[in-house]
């Protein structure tokens, strides 16, 4: 594995900019170069390349695009950043077709432009990383609540260490976010951070997936293909998930963590690789190992150190810095005007039992603001906008006391005359199970399925009487 500092060339007109974008990437653990025309670049392509360029479109002489066109005839491999100041929509479609990268408007944060930077990195390694790399999330760990305060001294007290860490929480509570953290934070920041999430792959191709594999090792298998393991080599192996592991790639995975070696599929020679496991469920890994479908010595390999994220209903008293922070990103990310909840609806908010947690209190901030007409959110808008019938719902009842809610809403309805809500309920209730079933399984519908006891093809039959039905 080479470790030396990539060669990222910088062409443009500006010797400031040049100097401040050098200086970041050289930070980063690179190896810049600059250079303020095409000539001067075209030339210097001819005695070596770089891994990555970036490259203003207006530039004196040949312009940035034109630039672009002879470096994907000539280095079709070459990932390319276009930048500029003039962003329009006719300039960023003639970048992507012209074979960019990546397409970055002026004015932008240096660490914008090195996290494109790795990215680009990874294609140069294999295009394979680039289907499948996970961006580096924008988001920040937020959080004044005992809970949050707990997990941020722990992450404090595992900088600049490779410990192996176990993160454990429900679905949605930002796992992943706390894996990028410990990873920052750590002597290996400036190497790769590849993450994989185990329930998302099928289990005939996770082996694949995590070592690699060798041309003809299997049908399809047309080139050597590079897992997740190597990329990561250096760096951090986040892997989601872990309890969905299967049980023989446990034994794989617990050799590698023992002897820092493993083969690729198919493959005969042993590839050593330097990694940091950090692993997460929303599961409870010990009930698996007393049940005998997680083994315990691979357990506590990977208990080393346990972080624990708390459940949004945990911390409630961080919601509203929480609803502040999404609701603006939200606005940038839609570029939208960012709307402002009143202080009845961020009660009203508040309250919710937010089973999807963080990543559901994320989406309805999305929600909110493309949804919502005025500037202002009031409470009353908050049942149209989030598909809930104001004063009607028990889905968000305290979860442990849902049956008493049930109950309530039950002898209501009588109470008003209302027919028929044998039917009512029960197709709700079978919603809100689906929804929270997918919720927690990201979208993954056998994974749903397994998690709420039902068969797939039922899943799929009863999503779809729920779409004909609205």
């Amino acid at each position: 594995m080479n470790m030396k500092a990539h060669k990222v060339w910088l062409v443009d007109d500006d010797p400031s900019l040049r100097w401040v974008m050098g200086e970041a990437l050289r930070e980063a653990g690179h190896a810049p170069r600059d250079f303020s025309s095409t000539e001067e670049v075209l030339n210097a392509l001819q005695e070596t390349t770089p891994d990555v360029l970036i490259t203003d479109i207006h530039l004196p002489g040949e312009d940035g695009l034109k630039l672009l066109r002879e470096l994907r005839a000539s280095y079709p491999r070459l990932p390319v950043v276009v930048v500029t100041a003039h962003s329009d929509l006719q300039t960023a479609v003639a970048a992507y077709q012209g074979g960019a990268f990546e397409y970055l408007p002026k004015p932008f944060d240096v660490d914008e432009l090195t996290a494109l930077v790795y990215r680009a990195l990874q294609t140069t390694s294999s295009p394979d990383i680039a289907r499948s790399f996970e961006a580096q999330s924008v988001d920040t760990l937020i959080g004044e609540a005992p809970a949050m305060q707990a997990v941020f001294r722990t992450i404090g007290r595992l900088s600049n260490t490779n410990l192996t860490v176990l993160i454990t929480g429900e679905s949605g509570t930002g796992k992943e976010l706390v894996a990028r953290a410990l990873h920052r934070h750590s002597p290996r920041s400036q190497r790769p951070f590849i993450a994989l999430n185990t329930a998302a792959i099928p289990a005939e191709l996770l082996e694949s997936e995590l070592f690699g594999h060798e041309r003809g090792a299997f049908t399809g298998a047309n080139a050597r293909r590079i897992g997740r393991f190597e990329q990561a080599h250096g760096g951090t192996l986040f892997l989601d998930e872990i309890g969905d592991m299967p049980s023989a790639l446990q034994t794989r995975l617990l050799r590698v963590l023992a002897e820092g070696e493993f083969y690729r599929v198919g493959g005969h020679e042993p590839v050593k690789v330097s990694v940091r496991i950090i692993a997460a469920t929303h599961q409870s890994l010990e009930t698996q190992v007393q049940a005998g479908q997680f083994r315990e010595d691979l357990f506590y390999r990977l208990n080393v150190v346990q972080v624990h994220m708390p459940a949004l209903r945990e911390r409630r008293e961080d919601i509203p810095q929480l609803l502040e922070h999404f609701m603006q990103s939200a606005a940038r990310e839609l570029n939208l005007e960012a709307k402002r909840l009143t202080a009845d609806a961020m009660a009203a908010l508040r309250d919710r039992s937010w089973p999807g947690n963080v990543r559901e209190l994320r989406n309805v901030c999305r929600r909110l603001t493309l949804m919502a007409t005025g500037r202002i959110v009031h409470r009353s808008d908050l049942a149209e906008l989030l598909n809930e019938n104001e004063g009607e719902s028990f889905a968000d009842a305290n979860p442990g006391d849902w049956r008493s809610a049930l109950r309530a809403w039950t002898r209501q309805q009588l109470a008003d005359g209302k027919t028929g809500i044998f039917s009512v309920a029960a197709g709700d209730m079978e919603k809100v199970l689906i929804e929270a079933g997918l919720e927690n399984s990201g979208g993954h519908r056998q994974q749903a399925a397994k998690l709420l006891g039902i068969g797939r093809n039922t899943l799929t039959r009863k999503l779809k009487s729920t779409d004909s039905d609205q």
